[in-house]
């Protein structure tokens, strides 16, 4: 069985994947809130990302970091702070969690990473830029660590548009709310956490072999198309 980390795994997309996952693999999960889950397959520990050392473990095949953040405000209303502290949860969070398990990585069965992003880099949206500015530096470090890890470690990302998760849940906070963002995009929806989870579970497989360094938008034609 393989060995998959999750960071995140208590919650949204994360949670999904993680569900998806620990019937055949041994998933450990990393976040600050226990899952609502107990599974044979399934070792939990409680940990901040940003503030706590992360946890030795012996062996690792992938790692999937799904924390991230929706702070949706003018410009004129953004500390710098703000930036600082998305920066931290989108980027710094991900680049600790790569350095401390690398070496592992480096040993393990066909080894990947997924990374998520968000539609918001492609598309310019007002009151995006702190999360914008966050994500789109993940999706240069992927393309930089899909180069430097080649032949050996594969690394992507996932960049999808609005997604029915707690954090979204502002966004989605009444039914007008969820009417005008599904009008707003060209297939009329917009996602699920399992459908996510069911790109990264493909990007971690066999199946994607050939992928590294890309980031895929997951975006209900709202970036592709203008209808």
């Amino acid at each position: 069985m393989r060995k998959i980390l999750i960071i995140g795994g208590s919650r949204g997309i994360g949670n999904s994947l993680l569900n998806k996952l620990v019937d055949k693999n041994n998933v450990i999960n990393i976040s600050r809130v226990k899952p609502n889950l107990t599974h044979h397959n399934l070792t939990h520990h409680t940990c901040d990302i940003l503030t706590d050392e992360l946890p030795d473990l012996d062996e690792l095949d992938s790692i999937i970091y799904s924390p991230g953040s929706i702070n949706l405000k003018p410009i004129s209303r953004l500390k710098l702070d703000d930036f600082r502290n998305d920066f931290e949860i989108n980027v710094i969070g991900a680049v600790k969690t790569i350095q401390r398990y690398l070496p592992l990585l480096k040993k393990g069965d066909k080894p990947s990473i997924v990374l998520f992003s968000t539609v918001a880099t492609k598309l310019g949206m007002p009151f995006h830029a702190s999360v914008s500015a966050a994500k789109s530096a993940v999706e240069g470090l992927v393309k930089s660590l899909g180069a430097e890890f080649a032949p050996a470690i594969r690394i992507n990302a996932i960049a999808p548009t609005v997604t029915d998760t707690d954090l979204a849940s502002k966004i989605l906070r009444n039914e007008k709310m969820i009417d005008m963002i599904t009008e707003r995009h060209p297939l009329k929806k917009f996602l699920n956490p399992d459908e996510v989870a069911d790109l990264a579970e493909f990007l971690l497989s066999e199946k994607s072999a050939s992928i590294s360094g890309q980031v895929f938008n997951m975006d209900c034609g709202i970036v592709s198309f203008k209808i």
